[in-house]
């Protein structure tokens, strides 16, 4: 679990961000679909929602949001994300591995310090709320004012704080692998 984890922050760190994909791929989880898995409305209507996917080029590079798209959605990303593919695909403009660090940080445990685990819970919420006003969704009965991304405003917007979600995770990221033992090492208790 260590390697995987060490591997993952470190290789997503490396990459370079994609700031292309405007959150959409919460929108290519309602594609084409009568039923939602959310029983809240649409914001702008099935017709609109469906025309929003089709005049965008879809990049979701994120295992676990890509296998939520609609079976309509999901020959329309430039990617087929899996878990294979996960460690070469991850780069640090998405919003769902920027949540991961939260995860991994869970993940190792006691290797991570409180405060550490503290601060990723914080921007894995901070993230989720961006998360759901870019969505579809009518967010605005539980205060979530809208990211509008089929809006050149819109994007922008969403772009500016997918960036400094970016700045956020890899300093996180950074923290973690400097609070892990190196590899090779044995990893039992101090005392």
């Amino acid at each position: 679990m260590l390697g995987l984890v060490e591997r993952m922050l470190r290789r997503t760190a490396a990459r370079p961000a994609q700031y292309g994909c405007f959150g959409l791929h919460e929108w290519a989880m309602v594609y084409r679909q009568g039923e939602h898995r959310h029983p809240v409305p649409l914001r702008l209507g099935q017709a609109a929602t469906d025309e929003v996917v089709e005049s965008h080029d879809l990049r979701c590079t994120h295992i676990d949001a890509y296998r939520f798209f609609t079976p309509e959605a999901t020959p329309r990303n430039r990617f087929a994300p899996t878990r294979e593919s996960q460690p070469e695909l991850e780069q640090p403009g998405c919003l769902h591995a920027n949540m991961d660090v939260y995860k991994w940080a869970v993940k190792l445990g006691p290797l991570v310090p409180g405060d550490l685990l503290l601060d990723a819970f914080e921007l894995a919420r901070d993230i989720r709320h961006l998360d759901m006003q870019a969505s579809p969704y009518d967010m605005e009965p539980w205060g979530g004012e809208p990211v509008r991304i089929e809006t050149a405003d819109g994007k922008a917007e969403y772009v500016r704080r997918q960036r400094g979600f970016a700045d956020r995770a890899n300093a996180l990221r950074a923290r973690i692998l400097g609070a892990l033992p190196v590899l090779g090492r044995d990893v039992a208790p101090r005392r």
